[in-house]
């Protein structure tokens, strides 16, 4: 994820296109305990550089690597380096020798689904454990440290939808714009935007603004270091049981074309493709184990759209 940021001037997203009414309630499974020590370093060579609040890292846990591995190289062109601990199975994916992604195979319990977990850049993971406590979070997993990648926890918001964060051996990576096969974007549909908003503020230090070209004022963007990092989004009204999630999207050249492939690999399209505020369109697609991901168009032109400061 080396080139992942939109400059706030140049773009403001928001992704409210009823993606949660395609979501199950249950919540994704997790492993960031079970993941290898030997990953690699997340910035090479290493810069010391930080970037609180940037989407840094992805990892899918899934029951049958085998089943997903080749979908994922035929649809993004990425590449898999494997290894295990213990009885765990894990691969790195990497596009054009840069770390993408992690992948996980592990048995699911009753009730979980196959899903990425998105990772924020964090600084001390002490004080972010305590602060994210203290506004009604759950730790999931205590910090756990890896050679060479950095020191990492996963967590519950006050509303559910499960995030992690890392605190990078290397840095953080710069703000570029993604290529194709990189992610480019996250989204974090909830119950509850003003609040989650508010919570993430607390954590990560983000700026909150408000879409001013909706009229729900809950579309909200997450910010820092003068580059948009995600957004926030009620869950429709028409489907209520769907649950809290991120979900992250894959910079794609055509939606239309992609969401086909997708479909032909295997997988599934959940949300057909359709326009975004940026003009470009987006589609929510699920891996052949159910996973979801999303993809998105983005055009180099720049917006006119604008956005306010959020209360």
């Amino acid at each position: 994820m080396s080139k992942r940021s939109i400059p706030i001037h140049a773009r403001w997203l928001g992704l409210t296109l009823g993606v949660a009414a395609s979501i199950a309630p249950g919540g994704v499974a997790v492993a960031a305990e079970l993941a290898p020590a030997q990953l690699p370093a997340l910035v090479t060579p290493p810069t010391g550089e930080r970037r609180p609040g940037k989407v840094v890292f992805a990892e899918l846990v899934t029951p049958d690597l085998a089943a997903v591995e080749p979908f994922y190289a035929s649809l993004f062109g990425w590449t898999f380096t494997e290894s295990a601990a213990g009885e765990t199975k894990y691969a790195q994916a990497s596009l054009d020798g840069r770390p993408i992604a992690g992948l996980v195979q592990r048995p699911l319990p009753q009730g979980r689904h196959p899903g990425w977990l998105t990772f924020m850049a964090a600084g001390d993971l002490g004080q972010v454990d305590a602060a994210a406590v203290q506004h009604g979070a759950r730790v999931l997993f205590e910090p756990h440290r890896f050679a060479n990648l950095g020191q990492e926890a996963v967590l519950a918001d006050p509303q559910g939808a499960v995030f992690a964060v890392l605190a990078s051996n290397s840095g953080d990576p710069p703000d570029f714009l993604a290529t194709p096969g990189e992610w480019i974007w996250s989204s974090l549909i909830t119950t509850d935007p003003t609040t989650d908003a508010a919570f993430y503020k607390a954590l990560l230090g983000y700026d909150v603004f408000s879409m001013s070209d909706t009229t729900d004022p809950r579309h909200l963007l997450l910010a820092s270091q003068g580059y948009a990092r995600a957004s926030v989004n009620p869950i429709p009204a028409s489907h209520p049981d769907a649950h809290p999630r991120w979900i992250s999207y894959l910079r794609v050249t055509d939606a239309t074309a992609m969401a086909a492939r997708v479909t032909s690999l295997g997988g599934r399209v959940i949300l057909p493709p359709r326009q975004d505020r940026q003009g470009g369109l987006i589609a929510i697609v699920a891996d052949p184990q159910g996973a979801l991901f999303g993809l998105m168009e983005w055009s180099d032109a720049p917006a006119s759209t604008s956005a306010g400061a959020a209360p």
